[in-house]
């Protein structure tokens, strides 16, 4: 950590996963951190994903300097959106490291982190006094998973143009957090544009149906809704995860044009006692690079032999629907960080940091490594570990699809910051935009 005799340095690494990610903090947050005293090192090609250049972040300040990968990763506090997996070595002990890690389902990360002396804090745990996210973009899970469905909609049901067809019939199971923000979407085929654009055409509408476990434990009922459902939308939270609640035999009984959305990151843990699945038997898990498959798509056959996957249709999933549209998406982010990032540079770090201090402190204990149990049979802080985890399941690292723990509302204006880059994902990822 930085002493009294130079500055708090910052080091904005990027994120080196698969080719759809595209997101990395923008130049906003960066200004914010300079303007505070700190001395920012970012990797360079920071937000060339999204159109922006080294020199749209070195004019903020001269306080901003371009480095290398390793560079990034040697400053007194390093920020990072997903777990920077295989790159913990690269950082000096004693540093912080502020990134979404999981420690309640990586024990072995957990252990890895003290050994390294490194101070993490999780953002998945950042939580305020009621135990409420203060870092996460569930909004944008359900906006962009939802608007995805509906463009696959359009390729698997040529009768949706039809202005003869009855209303569209959506089922969303869970009324949680996400399931809330997807009836909201359903209700709009997916976004803005496409609602207005069927709303021009004279077409009818979209019935929403949603389901809490009273109706999706029911099989009679729920074999009857699922024959009628055009969009089947999965956001529940499961007390069982090695139940699911569609079994695979149930897919076969929708409609032909149905896709089957998936909100939810359970993995397949088909080699533990008793086998963790999906909420929806039988489907692939997308990411950024994939995140709609046909019936036909070979990712189904790739899936765990004691799967079954007999009964398919199209479906749309993605550990990370945020990163759909990166920029409005990192704008969430940076505004949601900023005071938690301005707290722990004007505390010089985590040594001002302490469960009795300000409110943004008081919430950066709460996700910090030092609040976190020494040994398993030690008491976990309360609000830290949400509830329902999967004991050994592998953690989605980006943890923005993981509903467990209480949401937040994000600062600044999300709905404003959204709005401004909505559009309909479809096959791919847009192209990023170019800058001047």
């Amino acid at each position: 950590m930085a002493d009294a005799a130079r500055p708090l340095t910052i080091g904005f690494p990027r994120m080196h996963k698969e080719a759809g990610e595209r997101r990395d903090f923008l130049p906003p947050l960066v200004g914010l951190l300079t303007a505070l005293g700190a001395e920012v090192h970012i990797e360079t090609g920071m937000g060339s994903g999204m159109g922006y250049a080294d020199h749209d972040y070195m004019a903020l300040s001269p306080d901003v300097h371009v480095t290398d990968e390793d560079g990034a990763y040697r400053q007194d506090l390093v920020v990072v959106l997903r777990a920077p997996e295989g790159r913990y070595q690269k950082m000096r002990s004693g540093a912080v490291l502020v990134s979404m890690l999981h420690f309640a389902t990586r024990p072995a990360r957990v252990a890895l982190l003290r050994d390294l002396g490194i101070d993490a804090i999780s953002m998945d745990l950042v939580a305020n006094d009621e135990g409420r996210r203060l870092v996460e973009n569930l909004r944008s899970v359900a906006w962009n998973g939802v608007g995805a469905a509906f463009a696959a909609l359009e390729r698997t049901w040529p009768g949706l143009t039809d202005p003869h067809r009855p209303p569209v019939r959506v089922t969303i199971m869970g009324a949680g957090t996400v399931g809330k923000h997807a009836v909201e979407f359903a209700t709009k085929y997916g976004d803005d544009a496409r609602n207005e654009a069927y709303m021009r055409f004279g077409l009818p509408g979209v019935e929403v149906v949603t389901t809490g476990r009273n109706l999706t434990q029911d099989p009679a009922y729920f074999r009857a809704r699922l024959a009628m459902t055009d969009l089947l939308v999965d956001a529940t939270q499961r007390r069982d995860p090695s139940v699911s609640i569609v079994r695979n035999e149930w897919i076969g009984l929708m409609p032909p044009h149905a896709v089957l959305c998936d909100l939810i990151v359970d993995p397949y843990l088909v080699d533990v006692e008793p086998a963790v699945v999906r909420g929806i038997e039988g489907i692939p898990q997308g990411n950024l690079d994939q995140w709609e498959f046909a019936p036909d798509d070979p990712a189904w056959d790739a899936l765990p032999p004691a799967v079954p996957t007999t009964h398919r249709r199209t479906v749309v999933s993605c550990y990370s629907w945020p990163g759909v549209r990166p920029e409005p998406c990192m704008h969430v982010y940076g505004s949601q960080l900023a005071p938690l990032l301005e707290t722990l540079v004007l505390s010089g770090g985590m040594d001002g940091i302490t469960a009795q201090g300000s409110f943004h402190a008081r919430a950066l204990w709460r996700g910090s490594l030092r609040a976190w149990p020494a040994s398993p049979d030690d008491d976990v802080p309360d609000g830290q570990v949400p509830s329902g985890l999967v004991p050994g399941a592998p953690a989605v690292d980006s943890g923005e699809a993981d509903m467990r723990a209480q949401p937040g509302r994000a600062s600044a204006t999300e709905a404003g910051q959204l709005h401004a880059g909505r559009r309909s994902p479809g096959l791919s990822p847009p192209a990023p935009r170019s800058r001047s």
